[in-house]
């Protein structure tokens, strides 16, 4: 994703390009923020966006050109317009115009999604919006908006790990740059000590019947069952936030180990979706992720090894 900041302008001319946008049928208004009272207005003319926009800037003449007008724009159809929405509200609050008045317009008349954000430069207290630095600043504040960066400082053994971390943090990035992942991947090394403390943890905790939850409030530490629909776990995964690390379950305690006559009440609580439907939901920009090597392979391939009468390849 990009960002880029457009002309300024002393009549809002954003306006007017964006609003003709929706007209043609090839932009949709998604987001009308800050505009006071005219919000409760039923219908309103681009003037009166205008209107509104020079009444504010009009407390500081000194600043010429009031007009604030950004894009961002996503290669392809990476992102829907209510995403590209999302991480405009946030790019904007992190630039110094979450107060602002604004308009976000998605535009669908080109190969890449995007939208355009239009604001004006002047508070209503009549202060100038911070521009010092201001490109670098928005592409550094996309980038911290979409949390790849963030994502990347975790230590993880294989891409479906780091898709994990992803979607645990909530971050909203699809755009990765495969080499950089690779090469994480290349270059991970196994933390045995950390492995070592996480499975004295589990086996002193794994009774609790709030083992998930105490895990994660008290340890950061988060467990990621991974089953399918109606089924019983087949494997699962761990987030250790407090050391931004990722482990395949069977790494630190075997799943059947960990559950043992406790598994109802280690699953009563709300699981985090499977790891394959975060996968999913990414699918439409992402290649699949083949999980594999990221579940207990005796969980899931032991059964059929033995009726085929075939040796166990994987002990972990």
């Amino acid at each position: 994703m990009i960002v880029k900041i457009l002309s300024s302008s002393a009549k809002f001319s954003g306006v007017v390009y964006n609003t003709s946008k929706i007209d043609r049928n090839k932009g949709e208004l998604m987001r009308v923020a800050n505009f006071g009272s005219l919000e409760g207005l039923s219908r309103l003319r681009p003037q009166d966006y205008i209107n509104y926009f020079q009444m504010i800037a009009s407390q500081n003449t000194r600043i010429k050109k009031p007009q604030f007008h950004a894009v961002l724009s996503a290669k392809g159809r990476n992102y829907s317009s209510k995403e590209l929405t999302e991480i405009a509200v946030s790019w904007l609050d992190k630039m110094g115009y979450g107060k602002q008045p604004y308009l976000i317009v998605y535009h669908k008349d080109t190969d890449n999604n995007h939208v355009h954000v239009v604001s004006v430069r002047v508070d209503k207290q009549g202060k100038k919006i911070n521009s010092a630095y201001e490109k670098l600043r928005a592409i550094g504040n996309l980038k911290e908006v979409l949390g790849i960066d963030k994502a990347l400082g975790y230590r993880f053994s294989t891409r479906a790990q780091f898709f994990m971390v992803m979607e645990s943090l909530a971050l909203p990035g699809k755009e990765v740059d495969e080499k950089t992942i690779h090469e994480r991947i290349n270059n991970y090394e196994r933390p045995a000590q950390r492995i070592a403390e996480l499975r004295e943890l589990f086996r002193q905790l794994k009774h609790r019947p709030d083992f998930k939850d105490f895990l994660s409030n008290t340890y950061q530490v988060e467990v990621l069952f991974h089953s399918a629909e109606g089924k019983q776990p087949y494997g699962y995964s761990i987030i250790d936030h407090s050391q931004k690390m990722v482990f395949k379950g069977s790494e630190v305690l075997p799943l059947k180990e960990l559950l043992g006559e406790n598994m109802q009440s280690l699953l009563a609580t709300p699981m985090k979706a499977e790891l394959e439907e975060s996968d999913n939901a990414i699918a439409s920009t992402i290649r699949p992720v083949w999980i594999a090597d990221d579940v207990d392979d005796q969980q899931i391939h032991g059964m059929r090894r033995r009726r085929q009468k075939k040796a166990r390849t994987n002990t972990r």
